[in-house]
């Protein structure tokens, strides 16, 4: 009992530093079992230890808020000098809310110019009030003034690829999450297997998670994002000043939309589709050819493509470890926006495990799920799922594009966006300009040949039927 209690003690599971392992040959055995270690979840001797996996804005902010509340935090991210391909624009609101300094800012977008596959255009923006805008950033200048925020709280930065987690054998055991380390890994070489025992485990991995697979929370359906910075001229970059451009159609993308979005000293130009994936660069070709003369003479200086979730997963809790951002499938379908969602998914599920931990001395399954995953749901299951159903109803044809486009031009239809997208809040509207803009919306659909198309499709399947 008293050699047991030594090895508890001492051994590096407990201490929360990495551990190194070393490859050794030997015969296939089966492993001994994990040293139980009933204290440690409500031993008050020692802080609470968390792995948070994925360095992103989900893991950055989901670490900052566990390291700020007391946790034992340890962040490991796989490539820090990497980026996603992202279109880059955040609501107004994350700003203030995540305090973002107003240098991560490359472009600062007061108007948003939306054209459909006949090229018909609709500028968003006159009804935007003079300090409204959409900023416009770089997802590795806003990564890395993260990560760096959260080291600044006290989260302990490992760079290194995570491999597997070794599950608790009970509620009161430690998860072992397995890494290989980075070049840049304090302590460690680059390549050597490490472990580290955590109590609990934040997946912020992105939309292939390997905490998700680790856990077995489930698959979800996922579309790819493919995307090409270009630096266009000095006159090509005057015009994107303070303009972004989206295109639909299904030259572009059969279920999405086509981007040119403006950087610092560039144009991101892509598209993304789940429904015809193999025919991603087809799309993006034609999203060059649809944006033409704007972007010619660019010269293409670095090529993306990332797989972003559809939906959130079957299981975003199981455990004592939870998901969040694309890991858990927060990304809207319509609008494809996942990075305000990604950081306030991680902020929100830091927050419920550091007061469940103050309150209690425990955090459990049933933690997780009442004060994350409840106040997720709740405050925005019904505006993933609205933008769900105008992404099925406004991107199914050309026709549907061609009406969405209409819409836009409508400045009720714009302020009404505005202030849903720029403040995260679902606005409330006037119920008379509401019943307007309802008889606006069928009118456009009819125009635009959807609601015909629909009935010739039912007569289709009653004839089939007879």
């Amino acid at each position: 009992m008293a050699a047991t209690c030594h090895y508890l003690l001492s051994s590096p599971f407990t201490s929360g530093l990495p551990l190194k392992t070393t490859r050794t040959t030997t015969t296939k055995t089966r492993p001994p079992p994990f040293p139980k270690a009933p204290i440690i979840i409500a031993s008050s001797a020692r802080p609470l230890r968390a792995a948070v996996i994925g360095g992103g804005p989900a893991g950055a902010s989901a670490a900052e808020a566990l390291a700020l509340g007391g946790i034992e935090t340890y962040l490991i991210e796989r490539a820090p000098s990497g980026s996603k391909p992202c279109g880059g624009a955040i609501p107004l609101c994350m700003l203030s809310e995540f305090d973002l300094p107003s240098s991560l800012v490359d472009r600062r977008v007061t108007r948003m110019r939306v054209l459909s596959p006949s090229n018909r255009a609709a500028d968003f923006g006159r009804s935007l009030l003079p300090h409204e805008h959409i900023p416009m950033l770089r997802r590795e200048v806003l990564d890395a003034f993260l990560r760096r925020r959260a080291a600044d709280a006290g989260a302990r930065l490992l760079p290194g690829l995570f491999t597997s987690i070794r599950l608790p054998l009970s509620d009161s055991d430690p998860y072992l999450v397995h890494y290989t380390a980075s070049p840049s890994t304090p302590g460690s070489l680059a390549g050597t297997p490490s472990a580290l025992a955590v109590d609990v485990v934040i997946g912020a991995d992105g939309a292939n998670s390997r905490v998700a697979r680790s856990i077995s929370a489930g698959d979800y359906t996922t579309a790819i994002a493919f995307q090409e910075r270009i630096r266009l001229p000095p006159a090509g970059m005057s015009r994107y000043e303070d303009l972004a451009e989206m295109y639909v159609g299904a030259d572009v993308s059969p279920d999405f939309y086509a981007w040119v979005f403006p950087k610092c000293d560039h144009v991101a130009v892509g598209t993304g589709t789940s429904a015809a994936k193999p025919d991603i660069k087809r799309l993006q070709a034609a999203i060059r050819a649809r944006a033409g003369p704007k972007i010619a003479g660019g010269e293409v200086i670095r090529v993306e493509a990332h797989p972003i979730p559809e939906h959130p997963r079957p299981r975003r809790v199981v455990g004592r470890a939870a998901l969040v951002g694309d890991a858990a499938g927060y990304v809207t379908r319509c609008s494809g926006e996942g990075i305000y969602f990604a950081a306030k998914s991680g902020r929100m599920c830091g927050e419920a495990i550091v007061r469940a931990w103050k309150e209690r001395g425990v955090v459990t399954e049933a933690d997780l799920k009442t004060a994350y995953l409840r106040k997720w749901d709740e405050e925005y299951r019904g505006m993933f799922r609205f933008l769900d159903l105008l992404q099925q109803v406004f991107y199914g044809s050309n026709a549907g594009r061609e009406a969405l486009v209409e819409l836009c031009a409508d400045e009720y239809v714009q302020r009404m966006t505005f202030e849903s997208y720029l403040y995260k809040r679902m606005a409330r509207g006037d119920w008379r300009k509401d019943l307007g803009l309802a008889w606006r919306t069928i009118g456009s659909l009819v125009r635009a040949g959807v609601m015909g198309w629909e009935v010739d499709r039912l007569r289709g399947i009653g004839a089939d039927s007879s």
